[in-house]
């Protein structure tokens, strides 16, 4: 019996035609390094073009060390950050943002489906400064969120509003924010709503290893490619993490991708027998599913996980197909 990855992860799909072409032209010839590059100057100006805004562009690795990366230059060590109790970086980053803030820790907020909820995060700001603990310096949204639920753009400016008015910066983990925008998020609205970093997912949308790190505060851009370097996210060959993008984004195939990865769990979603735990807005289809059933479809071939709240987790990719879709969703009935 061979192990079924197509629903384990987005991560687990290839990177699409579109950025392995422009991968493959931008291997020709010599360039400066480090990023100094045509090629990432020309996925940098699509980036700001999709946003719409001004911004420093930089493209690394990894959005563990992206994310890192950006909440230590909103925050000191001995600060803090607010961001939901089910984020990404509270719970699956393995202590990166307290590594890379030298100390700084994350004070976790709650709401439903991994959406901040503004009373808790009105309760949050309400602090008193004390020598004592580490007070809020920002907030860190994430959308899509860990359970597939997607910020309306009035939700999420209603939250950066809410922490830009207590002086706190605001970071925006993106690793799904193209299907968050398939939705109705608006990314235009990004830096007019306050966000002072971005990360823009690539990986998981279908490229190489690739994010773009997006900084629209200017005032956070001077040493920022020292910060990277420190932090080896400065990549020599930078033109190998930017050309992705450029093939991702100059037809728009970025956001065709997301769509078709956000219909693929809208029709699993339709299709499964067991119940849906959370909204499906973006990608993925968080099943409640007991753990003998959980064995009994391991069992059958497919390899999908169980998550923070006790969902079976199924993530749709660019390469998902409606016949893989419907496959497992015979799989799932058998087992139900």
């Amino acid at each position: 019996m061979s192990v079924r990855y197509d629903f384990a992860s987005d991560n687990t799909a290839g990177a699409t035609p579109e950025a392995m072409q422009a991968l493959a032209a931008a291997n020709t010839g010599f360039t400066a390094g480090y990023g100094a590059d045509t090629v990432s100057a020309r996925a940098a100006d699509l980036v700001r073009a999709l946003l719409d805004a001004d911004a420093e562009v930089r493209f690394v690795a990894s959005g563990t060390a992206a994310n890192a990366i950006s909440l230590a230059a909103l925050a000191r060590p001995f600060e803090a950050v607010l961001a939901h109790a089910h984020a990404h970086i509270t719970t699956d980053e393995t202590g990166a943002p307290g590594f890379f803030g030298h100390g700084s820790q994350i004070i976790p907020l709650s709401g439903p489906s991994a959406r901040i909820d503004e009373a808790a995060l009105a309760a949050a700001l309400d602090f008193a400064d004390s020598a004592h603990h580490q007070s809020p310096a920002a907030l860190s949204l994430t959308n899509a969120t860990e359970y597939g639920a997607v910020y309306a753009t009035q939700h999420a400016a209603a939250l950066a509003k809410a922490a830009k008015g207590k002086g706190l910066g605001v970071h925006l983990d993106g690793a799904r924010l193209a299907n968050a925008a398939v939705d109705g998020f608006d990314l235009k609205a990004i830096a007019r709503m306050g966000v002072d970093i971005l990360v823009l997912g690539g990986t998981k949308a279908g490229m190489p290893p690739t994010e773009a790190l997006v900084v629209f505060d200017r005032k956070l851009a001077p040493r920022l490619d020292a910060r990277l370097k420190q932090s080896g996210q400065l990549p020599s060959k930078g033109r190998f993490y930017a050309a992705p993008f450029i093939g991702m984004l100059e037809d728009g195939a970025l956001l065709r991708h997301a769509g078709h990865a956000n219909l693929m769990a809208q029709r699993l979603a339709e299709r499964t027998p067991f119940p849906v735990n959370h909204p499906v807005e973006a990608n993925g289809v968080f099943m409640a599913m007991d753990e003998a059933a959980h064995a009994r479809l391991t069992a059958t071939g497919w390899q999908v996980y169980r998550v923070l709240d006790g969902s079976v987790r199924f993530m749709c990719s660019w390469a998902t197909t409606p016949e893989t879709v419907d496959e497992l969703a015979e799989a799932l009935k058998a087992i139900r």
